[in-house]
């Protein structure tokens, strides 16, 4: 592959085009010079310091885990490292030599990959086409499809390079973004959140993917909130707070998930506490049954003879991995989406398979999307606003009612705001302040509050916790906990296994639209929810002999 130049920094030149890892297989030798060397990067953004001279050591043959809360600087860093942002002072160094990444083709070209959390495939084409747009005037012929294929097999990556990116379950389109990065042979591999959209047997398979890629020779910087998968495969940690090095870990196999979670948000992270559920299931307030709806776009999932029921005083979480169907059915439970005779839900004993939202919300219900802007908020409008959006036609309170007679009593609806924003510690947050002013994990910890102020009967929220830092995550758990053992049913949909088994007194598993009979937690462990995920309980596709999604199979 050609390799651009990139010119030095501080009078640095360009690192030399790298040999690839076979060259020089396993640790570095006592006296080469790291693989990447990060000194005093700072990065500003107006009066925001994202990098505060921040320094790592990433060595030959390390897999080196950034830490840090939401905010703490770690996307900025590796994007600063990928060439995406320029840093306004520090320096980086490959093997020694000083080096100035303009942007990612440079980055690539001194030998640095990396694999982003949110894909970036265009879902009509074919793996290999995917491929080939990433590589200078690549074209997906049959000698790109061979080395696809090779790398696939060497990492234990499976892929088939003719097949549609719709066909593949979300891990298999990570796999396509890792061999593409793998392509350009790197030093240096990136991985952000990496196993957020895997099951435990997939996260399995990338972890030993990952040993054999450094015991190549090269470095891998991993991002990731799961300490436990840390502690398992990392050799060495960085741990950032408010944009600042806190702390270098030499080996996290001698730290426990909590000790790292204390040194990333300063303080003991507090375990969610749960009053045993009820040992007499309260009834049923939130009842699906036979909910059967064709997918509602090209890629879209459908659902098949959903049946669920969620009591009062139980949480009921619904495992799975992205894009199986969670998103369509959080739309049918909320009402943007009528079963239209496909199925009965029933709120509280009501009928609503044919209500919309605000009638749901009259009937005591709740619902918090997965996506933030543009779903659960609109991010022009004030955060006061956004309490009236949700909340005018929901019953309230005589004192708290938000609309009388068609006009709204913007007074209560400030009322309201203020209260949420100081019990759910919404930082840099007033009611008038716009919903986008707000950092990702604020706005989550605002639109949470704002739905659980309301004391529903039924709550129903799509990841509870997604972008929120480890603290502010404990506060929100506990907080659905307490909502049901006060009586509510809530039911959460989440992609985090650690959040499932930390609140869920039944869990259910979704996969391509089928849902399993929710179990109680204490009768499944990782493995049994990693076979589920992989469709063990569908009744309607064919599987293969490993338990992995036929081709053919998708709805």
């Amino acid at each position: 592959m050609a390799m651009a130049d990139a010119g030095g920094q501080d009078g640095g030149t360009a690192a030399a085009p790298h040999e690839g890892p076979g060259a020089q297989n396993g640790q570095s030798a006592p006296d080469a010079p790291p693989l990447l060397e990060v000194q005093d990067i700072t990065r500003r953004f107006g009066d925001i310091l994202a990098n505060d001279s921040v320094s790592l050591t990433l060595r030959r043959g390390e897999i080196h885990a950034l830490l840090g809360e939401n905010g703490a600087g770690k996307s900025t860093l590796v994007k600063i490292i990928y060439g995406v942002l320029r840093p306004d002072s520090g320096r980086i160094l490959i093997e020694g030599r000083p080096v100035r990444i303009a942007s990612p083709a440079e980055a690539r070209a001194l030998g640095i990959g990396m694999v982003f959390q949110h894909f970036s495939l265009f879902e009509p084409l074919s793996v290999a086409e995917n491929i080939a747009l990433a590589l200078p005037q690549g074209t997906a012929d049959a000698a790109l499809k061979e080395r696809i294929a090779t790398i696939s097999e060497t990492y234990g990556l499976p892929l088939d390079p003719d097949a549609i990116i719709a066909d593949l379950s979300v891990g298999e389109r990570q796999r396509v973004e890792i061999v593409r990065a793998l392509l350009s042979d790197p030093r240096i591999l990136i991985l952000d959140e990496p196993t957020s959209v895997l099951t435990p047997q997939e996260a399995r398979q990338l972890f030993a993917t990952l040993k054999t890629l450094a015991a190549e020779g090269r470095g891998i910087l991993y991002i990731s909130h799961r300490l436990e998968e840390v502690r398992e495969i990392c050799d060495a940690a960085t741990v950032l707070r408010h944009g600042r090095v806190v702390a270098e870990v030499a080996d996290p196999r001698r730290e426990t998930a909590a000790s790292l979670a204390r040194l990333m948000v300063g303080e003991d992270i507090h375990a969610v506490k749960a009053a045993p559920p009820p040992e007499e299931p309260g009834p049923p307030l939130l009842h699906v049954r036979d909910l059967t709806l064709p997918a509602d776009g090209p890629f879209g999932v459908a659902l098949y003879g959903v049946s669920l029921d969620v009591r009062a005083g139980e949480v009921v979480a619904i495992a799975g991995v992205a894009g199986n169907g969670q998103r369509e059915l959080f739309r049918a439970l909320s009402g943007e989406r009528l079963a239209q005779g496909h199925g009965v839900i029933h709120i509280e004993g009501r009928d609503v398979s044919l209500c919309g939202i605000n009638a749901r919300r009259r009937a005591g219900a709740a619902f918090v999307p997965e996506e933030r802007l543009g779903h659960a908020c609109v991010p022009e409008m004030s955060l006061t606003d956004n309490v009236v959006l949700t909340r005018h036609a929901a019953s309230e309170k005589t004192q708290e009612r938000l609309v009388r007679h068609g006009l709204i009593n913007m007074d209560a609806a400030r009322r309201i705001c203020a209260r949420i924003i100081g019990e759910h510690d919404v930082r840099g947050a007033a009611p008038e302040k716009p919903a986008r002013a707000l950092s990702g994990g604020n706005l989550q910890k605002f639109i949470m509050g704002r739905e659980l102020d309301r004391q529903p009967r039924v709550f129903v929220v799509n990841q509870p916790t997604w972008g929120v830092d480890a603290g502010a995550a404990a506060i929100i758990r506990q907080r659905l906990v307490d909502l049901a053992r006060a009586g509510a049913a809530v039911l959460v949909i989440s992609q985090d296994l650690d959040e499932i088994f930390e609140i869920a007194d039944r869990i259910a598993v979704i996969s391509r639209g089928e849902l399993s009979p929710a179990r109680p937690a204490a009768e499944l462990d990782r493995e049994a929810i990693g076979l589920l995920m992989a469709g063990a309980h569908e009744k309607r596709h064919g599987r293969a002999d490993n338990g992995t999604h036929a081709a053919e199979a998708r709805p």
